[in-house]
């Protein structure tokens, strides 16, 4: 048994204890909350509720042996297996991109740019990793005709099984970014590409760094090889009306948008930040 394992525990005593552990690593002190919620199979709000109930045997040896794989650095999502995003939940493991809060916001700023957009629209998610961008717009637009790809047959799998999950019908095609929606007209076309320049590797968590999935995360081209590469694909493939809604690093908005701009001409292009105020979002309307 660790030093830190009392032989009774209550919830709160090995938080606080988890806490400090993963601090002292510079490591994500929220991830305990998530971890123990998950042990004790308790919501949030019944956690702070039950802080001074012990732990039993079973919850208290599975708490810190998990603890122990996130003092590794391994994401708390790989742990326990999911993820929640927009409201929805997720398995997500080593294939595929955890979502993040920023990629909420995009999908949200692409439902309300498509409001004008006939109920039947069809709408492509290129890159979809774990499927959580073409789910969460399918159930918020159920009428949409809905295609996911991807070039990854693992991540393909884990996305089918999401949709299954969270009870969304989603066409799902294994192929390098909108290679597999040539030949259609589409409406909407959102994608969350790689976009990581390699040389800014050095400053990231190896939380993400070892156990995240390189090809979902790096570009070549200083980050920008992907949206070049759907600058050319999409043009011949988009409706008017229709919208293209882009991912972007924080560093990219003015690249990203004369990209789209000169791809569209006529087309109004924009970046929209984040709720913490970066450039996150290129939203590009095609035949206002």
């Amino acid at each position: 048994m660790k030093a830190w394992m009392r032989m009774t525990e209550k919830i709160h005593e090995a938080l606080n204890k988890a806490k400090s552990l993963l601090e002292s690593k510079n490591l994500d002190a929220h991830a305990a909350h998530l971890l123990m919620e998950h042990v004790t199979e308790k919501s949030g709000a019944a956690l702070l509720a039950d802080l001074r109930e012990p732990l039993t045997e079973e919850q208290k040896t599975n708490f810190w042996n998990k603890t122990e794989e996130l003092l590794s650095g391994k994401p708390v999502q790989h742990i326990i297996g999911t993820e929640q995003f927009y409201g929805l939940s997720f398995e997500v493991n080593g294939h595929v991109l955890i979502p993040r809060p920023e990629t909420e916001e995009l999908v949200l700023g692409v439902l309300e740019r498509s409001r004008k957009l006939p109920e039947k629209c069809r709408v492509a998610d290129i890159g979809t990793g774990s499927g959580a961008i073409a789910i969460a717009f399918k159930k918020e637009r159920p009428e949409a005709i809905v295609t996911a790809t991807d070039i990854s047959e693992k991540a393909l799998k884990i996305a089918k099984r999401n949709a299954k999950r969270n009870d969304a019908h989603i066409d799902f095609r294994l192929g390098n970014l909108a290679e597999p929606l040539e030949g259609e007209k589409w409406d909407v076309v959102l994608s969350n590409p790689p976009y990581i320049a390699h040389e800014e590797s050095a400053e990231m968590s190896p939380t993400v760094l070892d156990f995240e999935p390189h090809s979902a995360l790096f570009a070549d081209d200083d980050g920008l090889f992907f949206y070049k590469k759907l600058a050319k694909q999409l043009p011949k493939l988009m409706n008017e009306p229709g919208l293209v809604g882009l991912e972007i690093g924080y560093k990219q908005g003015q690249a990203v948008s004369e990209i789209f701009q000169k791809a569209f001409p006529n087309a109004r292009v924009s970046v929209v930040q984040d709720l913490n105020g970066k450039d996150r979002m290129i939203f590009c309307e095609i035949g206002e």
